[in-house]
């Protein structure tokens, strides 16, 4: 509200949440009251026992009031809101999507404050309420949460925000890496089959962390099953070489981070190969071999052709055609079976649904700013 005028407007005239924290439990009431609702801690507790948040209670308490004029409807929004801070009051112990909507936010605050740490104080405590709230309503996936959620921001982009931030903690303290790793191996418990690209980066995640850690067996042992059961996981291959080269400990090994990458641009069809041959060219370049560098840069670019895709509406057929665009030199027959599985990797990923990017990432454009301050502007929120 401070900072956008037109949603200042669109919100004029209805009632708030942070002026209702300040009511008592009795003005509370009667506010409820002068809308026919009456209710005491007893009945109370007990329907949010059986909720998820004070607008679902709300909801249905709202539609018997018939609301006739806009002004009507918009003073009806103090049942929400009365019901939201007498749960906050009476039953803290009781989690709700409201609370975790509220953890979310002040972490976001924090963190665009630069205070990281206090950030993950709060986001650890935000993860512990969706792990309850994910019991109580028995949740199978992230998803199925989101579709009733509908807070500010999204649990698939929020828990990849809290990975990264408590990477990004632990390099100040090393219990945040610690709960980085309990983070990400319940997360893979429970949400492993949700999102392929989100399950690959917990593994590297918690792989990364262990290493951190000092514990190099541990990260090997997770990288050597994972990859024995898909062996073309390209960023797989890079992840493990990255704990060899970018470690902040004794245990950095240049060489075994060389051997992993090579080792895994040898495997036949390997994904994202392109990523693998750069890694290993920034590798060579990092070690003063420019020449090798340059030449590994020049295979990457001719075993990665642009591919283009369009659709084409026909009667009752919706055909998809592709065309890929290769240099001046063409492409080597020895290539082939690397452009059909770039060809079958690239359809599998062209679901129709924009990529889910969290707010706080990188935007994938390239400016350097952050995806909400770029691309994701006008965009619907999730």
């Amino acid at each position: 509200m401070a900072s956008d005028a037109k949603f200042r407007k669109q919100v004029a005239g209805r009632p708030l949440r942070s002026p209702a924290k300040r009511l008592t439990d009795e003005e509370l009431l009667a506010r409820l009251h002068s809308f026919g609702i009456d209710l005491d801690r007893s009945s109370f507790g007990r329907l949010c026992h059986e909720s998820l948040s004070a607008e679902e209670i709300a909801r249905p308490l709202i539609a018997k009031c018939a609301f006739e004029t806009r002004q009507e409807q918009l003073e009806g929004d103090w049942i929400w809101v009365c019901l939201d801070a007498l749960w906050q009051r009476w039953f803290p112990d009781k989690p709700s999507f409201e609370m975790l909507d509220d953890k979310m936010q002040a972490g976001y605050e924090l963190e665009a404050s630069g205070n990281v740490e206090a950030a993950c104080r709060i986001w650890l405590d935000g993860w512990n309420t969706v792990l309850h709230l994910f019991d109580k309503a028995g949740f199978q996936s992230i998803g199925e949460f989101d579709d009733r959620f509908l807070g500010t921001q999204s649990l698939f982009n929020w828990i990849q925000n809290l990975e990264i931030e408590l990477w990004n903690a632990g390099l100040k303290d090393r219990q945040f890496l610690t709960a980085r790793i309990t983070v990400c191996e319940e997360g893979l418990r429970r949400f492993e089959a949700d999102d392929e690209f989100m399950t690959e980066n917990w593994r590297r995640a918690l792989a990364e962390s262990y290493f951190e850690l000092g514990e190099a067996g541990k990260a090997d042992g997770l990288y050597h099953a994972w990859l024995l059961t898909d062996p073309q996981w390209g960023w797989g291959w890079i992840g493990w070489s990255d704990c060899y080269r970018f470690t902040r400990t004794e245990l950095r090994n240049l060489h075994k981070a060389e051997d992993l990458l090579q080792e895994g641009l040898s495997i036949a069809g390997v994904r994202d190969f392109q990523d693998l041959a750069e890694r290993l060219a920034d590798l060579y370049e990092a070690t003063g071999r420019v020449d090798e560098g340059r030449e590994m840069r020049r295979q990457a670019e001719m075993s990665s052709p642009a591919i283009q895709h369009t659709l084409e509406v026909l009667p009752n057929v919706l055909r998809r055609k592709s065309i890929a665009t290769f240099g001046d030199d063409g492409l080597p027959l020895s290539e082939l079976p690397k452009l059909a599985n770039l060809q079958s990797t690239s359809s599998a990923q062209v679901t129709g649904k924009r990529p889910k990017i969290g707010r706080n990432e990188p935007c994938p454009c390239g400016s350097g700013q952050k995806f909400k301050k770029c691309c994701a502007r006008g965009l619907p929120t999730t």
